[in-house]
């Protein structure tokens, strides 16, 4: 039987800017007391990129098709997906986070404080995007030691900046929601998982007009696609062309529907 909320004094307001930044505290704090979730998050892409740059690189990097060949070549291909999988690596961490709220009673007793509601999912956006955006720049700068080469300007690396915020709002968004759903945080997970696997079937290691057809087709208008040829053509110069737009459009589509199901799941359960 689910406890029901207390009602709150008449004198007493709602602060949600207020709330929400106490909640983001609260959150940044579980990432400080328990590092060894961050330590997870950015070893896991710098481990992929380690990978795929030194043990795969040098033949990957000769079938690219461009004519540049080698290890110093793919590893300018690969980056962007790394990059990519950096965030969808950070976003997992919310859906864990996420479903320790909603499994460990924490929920209820939230409802016997006088808060704001919309503090306790905002917390948890802006602590990920935090998280995430810190995530990044670790790999990044692993990126540059082992040989990635961006050939941006100052504005296109202000863009490649807002463009991943844009694509990580979207993201976490949707990990609140996957989060929400799990039953246990070992599920949680695991929910995950088909994002991290995403940017392998497109074209975040390997050109698509490599693929058969049936996967190439997949590959060219999945998601993940636009996005990585996006920061590609931000981060080395390559043609963008639709893809900015197209990436932008599947952002704002994830963010309204992981938004959307967040809020209804979470009403559901605050109410319950």
């Amino acid at each position: 039987m689910s406890t029901p909320a207390l009602a709150a004094p008449a004198n007493l307001r709602f602060h949600p800017l207020r709330d929400s930044a106490t909640m983001l505290r609260r959150n940044l704090k579980h990432m400080l007391r328990y590092p060894s979730m961050t330590v997870m998050l950015i070893g896991m892409p710098v481990v992929f990129l380690l990978l795929f740059v030194y043990v795969f690189g040098g033949t990957m990097g000769a079938g690219l098709g461009d004519g540049s060949g080698g290890r110093g070549a793919y590893v300018d291909y690969v980056s962007p997906a790394i990059i990519l999988m950096t965030i969808t690596a950070a976003v997992q961490g919310t859906a864990i986070s996420v479903a320790m709220d909603m499994t460990e009673g924490i929920i209820a007793r939230f409802r016997t404080m006088h808060i704001a509601r919309v503090s306790v999912l905002t917390g948890h956006v802006l602590g990920s995007l935090i998280q995430t955006v810190l995530s990044i720049a670790v790999v990044i700068g692993v990126a540059l030691l082992v040989g990635f080469r961006p050939t941006a300007s100052p504005a296109e690396w202000l863009a490649t900046a807002g463009f991943l915020v844009v694509v990580t709002f979207a993201l976490v968004w949707l990990s609140v929601a996957l989060g929400q759903v799990s039953k246990t945080v070992e599920s949680a997970s695991n929910v995950g998982m088909p994002l991290l696997l995403l940017p392998f079937l497109g074209s975040g290691f390997a050109p698509t007009d490599s693929m058969p057809a049936g996967l190439r087709w997949f590959a060219e208008y999945q998601p993940f696609t636009p996005i990585i040829e996006t920061l590609r053509g931000l981060l080395l110069g390559t043609p963008i062309g639709n893809n900015a737009w197209m990436a932008l459009g599947w952002c704002a589509v994830i963010t309204l529907g992981g938004y959307l199901w967040s809020k209804k799941l979470f009403n559901r359960e605050y109410t319950g």
